[in-house]
């Protein structure tokens, strides 16, 4: 009886294509929070008769993420979007809450062997391209570091040619590899913070502000490259900006923050064409009118309180039109959407909001694309 022909081994692209087929999501952020004791010190406490201070930077987050897809969280600063990033990644741990990577929850992880293997396959650019890399080492050293702290490879020529082709996929010469940092511009030293993020081989790149430092059209470059090293190599992005017209260039799923909470989360396109919750619509207003339609805009009022004592019920209350005693005194709980995604407000469930009117977002989207080409 003939046996049947061996079938070829799936290759990693392979297999991430089906496993985003399958809907299996890569990351699952399940009710993250993460709290910080701003205490005065003991003695002060007891002679002032002061309480403990404890400021929630994050309070009750959760999202997935798909595989191959972008999800963006986005809000003003001091909401919560950078914690979440480095809580993601380990570098804060979980006051409570979990974070599965491929299902496995990592709080089960304890030592660094068994860390290792999940370890490898994320990896995070930060916000300050310079700040994040050593000025002493050269650019081939610091791209070198994962592939050397993770036992990749172990003979150095081998080495330096993994090292120049990570540099040619971020389009730099091999030859950049010989020099320091301080020796580069922000838009390529943000491509070398990429190319070492790449080293380890990763799945999953956590993304902090990577362009706010950068001029707008050397922004455009940088994101065309992520783009495009996504769809290359299968990556999944977790993407941290303040930027709106950003964010609508690079995502598939956004959530919105405010004051520690996912306040609403959806597709992309959905929550710019449809937003549901008031402050996501204040945000799409602040947008500017680069067509001066003329149109009414409702701008962000107020002040973001603060996290040490935010307001009862319903954090954003004190700055929302919409509310009405039910927000002052009960915290909304999470709202399936029909077209998709989720909202955390009592007005759209009740369904006093009037329907959402034009924004500013695409039109600045369309704008920064057409300078990037010019």
């Amino acid at each position: 009886m003939s046996q049947a022909a061996p079938q070829p081994a799936e290759t990693r692209h392979e297999m991430l294509m089906r496993q985003t087929a399958e809907g299996m999501p890569l990351l699952r952020v399940e009710g993250l929070a993460r709290y910080f004791d701003v205490s005065s010190p003991w003695l002060n406490r007891v002679l002032q008769n002061e309480p403990r201070a404890i400021l929630k930077a994050v309070d009750g987050v959760s999202f997935e993420i798909p595989r191959g897809k972008t999800f963006s969280l986005v809000g003003e600063s001091g909401c919560g979007k950078s914690t979440v990033a480095r809580l993601v990644v380990g570098l804060y741990k979980p006051t409570y809450g979990h974070v599965e990577f491929e299902g496995v929850d990592m709080a089960t992880l304890k030592t660094r062997k068994q860390q290792a293997p999940v370890r490898r396959r994320f990896q995070m650019i930060f916000q300050d391209p310079y700040a994040s890399l050593n000025p002493r080492w050269r650019v081939a050293d610091i791209i070198a570091e994962p592939i050397r702290a993770h036992g990749l490879m172990s003979d150095e020529a081998q080495i330096r040619r993994r090292v120049g082709e990570l540099l040619e996929q971020v389009r730099l010469s091999p030859r950049d590899g010989e020099k320091f940092p301080h020796e580069f511009s922000g838009g390529q030293r943000q491509r070398i913070s990429i190319a070492r993020a790449l080293a380890s081989n990763p799945e999953f790149l956590v993304c902090d502000e990577p362009t706010s430092a950068l001029d707008v059209s050397v922004q455009a470059q940088i994101l065309n490259l992520m783009k495009e090293l996504q769809t290359e190599l299968g990556l999944t992005y977790l993407f941290i900006s303040h930027d709106l017209a950003v964010v609508y260039h690079i995502s598939d799923y956004v959530g919105v923050m405010y004051l520690g909470r996912l306040v609403e989360w959806g597709e992309a396109r959905r929550v710019f064409f449809n937003p549901q919750h008031p402050y996501t619509r204040m945000l799409l207003d602040a947008i500017p009118d680069l067509e001066m339609t003329g149109r009414a805009r409702t701008p962000v009022a107020g002040e973001v309180p603060s996290p040490i004592s935010p307001p009862s019920g319903c954090h954003f209350h004190p700055r929302c039109p919409f509310a009405n005693e039910r927000c002052k005194a009960e915290m909304p709980e999470s709202l399936g959407l029909a077209a998709g995604g989720e909202v955390r407000c009592h007005a759209v469930e009740e369904g006093r909001l009037p329907p959402p009117g034009d924004t500013g977002a695409v039109q600045a989207a369309r704008a920064r694309r057409d300078e990037a080409g010019a």
